[in-house]
């Protein structure tokens, strides 16, 4: 039906590329392409029933994107680099007509920020174009924006308070690793934290709220309250919020490390002098750190990820929580992948897989919340990804009495 660009050949590209490659009805062609060729071969070789052609692509140079795109004529891209390329291969699209698909919003590489702003910008363009370009089609961002959409159209007149929370139950054997690219990792948790509360951000030092919260058939996890780009987008397009909040698991080991490293400045993001050599901190941990594509084949426990939900529905206080779990030794099972690499790509796949079929369709760039929920809802299960609900329960969150 549509042939699809598949650009970054990481952890999630894997699972992207598996995933596409199981739907050949929708995905009739598939490129693979990354700054290092041999990731992509390595992915496509262990592909044996579909053909994954793949090609060097330097996903920070416009023009070599144009070429590659003219080249091989997708009718998407699906954009799992890294988000400090966001820009580049937005570029690319706008100037070759095709459409758009990521799992997180651009960052830029000096700055440990991110926002939407840089990529809401292209909105005009995009419409002009005729193009499609869908913002942050993961799992958070992602699949959380679709379940509040969900349950903004089947549950709730308004919206008031949300807390999207993140847990990570599994075990990799390793010291210290990060479950997704190391560089954008550390960089989210170290930075400031921040929260939607009465029309307005509330900013907290790093790390510096936390409480225990109840995950399904995981327990109590300490979780911490993050900055997480989901938040914006959601507090923009559904006003009726009141607050919002993001709540993300970390082991004390893992937070041990963190501090030691932050404290002797492995986390810095400002070139250092080292030999007569300029080297960036962060990027040289990160070379050391195990890759996150590794660490698959020997994860043990399960994720869990939700959203809780506070509200009103005709009239009286309503409660919600929906979310999902998946296991490690599952997704390895599936796709070769751990599991925080598997819930990313396999909204991805789901996303593209609707945009190439016309079901999600609109020119301009949009965040998955703002397009119909139901395509998506009914079909994640299938892929590997099944959701559950409760209503009425009691929510493990200070909510203000309504």
């Amino acid at each position: 039906m549509g042939r699809v660009l598949i650009i970054g050949a990481g952890g999630v590209g894997n699972v992207v590329v598996r995933k596409c490659a199981s739907v050949p009805e929708v995905f009739s062609e598939i490129m693979l392409a990354s700054r290092t060729l041999s990731k992509c071969e390595a992915i496509a070789k262990d592909i044996t029933h579909v053909n994954i052609q793949t090609r060097q692509v330097d996903a920070d140079n416009t023009n070599e994107l144009i070429h590659l795109i003219q080249e091989f004529k997708p009718k998407l891209v699906i954009n799992v680099a890294l988000p400090y390329q966001d820009l580049t291969i937005m570029d690319a699209c706008l100037a070759t007509g095709v459409n758009y698909l990521d799992t997180a919003n651009y960052e830029p590489k000096d700055v440990a920020k991110f926002e939407y702003s840089w990529q809401w910008a292209y909105q005009e363009r995009y419409k002009e174009r005729g193009i499609m370009a869908v913002l942050g089609c993961g799992f958070d961002p992602g699949q959380t924006q679709i379940y509040v959409a969900h349950a903004a159209k089947h549950h709730f007149d308004e919206i008031h308070y949300i807390d999207i929370v993140d847990c990570n139950a599994g075990d990799h054997g390793q010291a210290f690793a990060t479950n997704f690219n190391p560089e954008i990792n550390i960089r989210e948790i170290t930075q400031k934290g921040k929260y939607w509360e009465n029309g307005e951000w509330v900013e907290i030092d790093p790390m510096s709220i936390h409480k225990p919260i109840e995950y399904p058939n995981i327990g109590s996890r300490e979780s911490y309250l993050l900055y997480h780009e989901e938040l914006e987008s959601l507090v923009k397009n559904y006003p009726t919020i009141k607050r919002a909040r993001f709540w993300m698991t970390f082991g004390q080991e893992y937070i041990k490390h963190l501090q030691v490293l932050q404290n002797v400045g492995m986390t810095g993001i400002k070139p250092v002098q080292f030999k007569g050599l300029e080297i960036i901190p962060l990027e040289f941990l990160k070379a050391l750190l195990p890759e996150p594509g590794t660490l698959g084949e020997n994860y043990t426990g399960e994720t869990s990820i939700g959203v809780h939900i506070k509200g009103i529905k005709d009239g009286k206080i309503k409660t919600y929580y929906i979310w999902n779990n998946c296991k490690h030794q599952d997704a390895y099972k599936d796709a070769k992948a751990q599991g925080v690499s598997y819930t990313t790509g396999v909204p991805a796949m789901l996303g593209a897989k609707l945009m190439i079929q016309g079901v999600w369709k609109q020119a301009g760039v949009v965040n998955v919340e703002e397009l119909d929920p139901d395509p998506f809802m009914s079909q994640i299960a299938k892929y590997g990804l099944p959701w559950q609900e409760a209503i009425n329960i009691e929510l493990p969150h200070e909510y203000p009495n309504e």
